[in-house]
């Protein structure tokens, strides 16, 4: 592998833990945000993505995103889609990660995808939980859409880095998980 490729891969994984980590707060928002910048340029997705690219998807993940946010602040509603978006965070973080890889080796890819991509989102998604939980308990739930509104807001924001500066991406998300991961541990002890 040369240099530039190395350098390519670890900036493609940048982006992809990046995309995955925001993926955990929203799950649209960096699918349709991957989609739209790849359309633009911004993104290089293997061939076997060009699904992604696609008009179709980029309206109806732009939807998603609308029904996604407006869901999120309802204050009962919010807590009863994290059954399901938890797992959907850790599929869409693997599917992004391995979009990001782009046209790395097909185990390379899928293996750093699972792994780092899956495993960022589930992890951010576990801390978004626990999070919303807290607040949902101090403040029976009043204060979950401002919650909601902030999830919203670093999706956006970590999807925006990871797609123009992903290596500065990767140096917010382990921030971010560790600052989740504290608060997480402050709520449950």
């Amino acid at each position: 592998m040369s240099d530039l490729a190395g350098f390519e891969l670890i900036v493609g994984l940048a982006a992809g833990i990046g995309l995955a980590a925001a993926s955990g707060f929203r799950v649209f928002v960096p699918l349709f945000g991957a989609s739209v910048a790849a359309r633009l340029g911004y993104l290089e997705p293997d061939p076997s993505f060009a699904w992604v690219t696609s008009p179709v998807a980029t309206v109806v993940l732009g939807a998603a995103v609308v029904a996604e946010l407006g869901a999120y602040l309802v204050p009962w509603l919010d807590n009863a889609l994290d059954t399901v978006a938890t797992p959907a965070a850790v599929v869409a973080g693997t599917v992004l990660a391995a979009f990001a890889l782009g046209d790395a080796p097909e185990v390379l890819q899928w293996v750093l995808a699972v792994v780092a991509g899956g495993g960022t989102a589930g992890v951010v998604q576990a801390g978004t939980v626990a999070v919303r939980a807290g607040s949902l308990v101090s403040t029976g739930g009043l204060g979950n859409p401002l919650v909601a509104l902030a999830e919203a807001l670093l999706s956006v924001v970590v999807t925006v880095l990871a797609v123009v500066v992903p290596l500065l991406a990767l140096v917010a998300v382990p921030v971010v998980v560790v600052v989740l991961l504290r608060r997480r541990k402050a709520r449950t002890a």
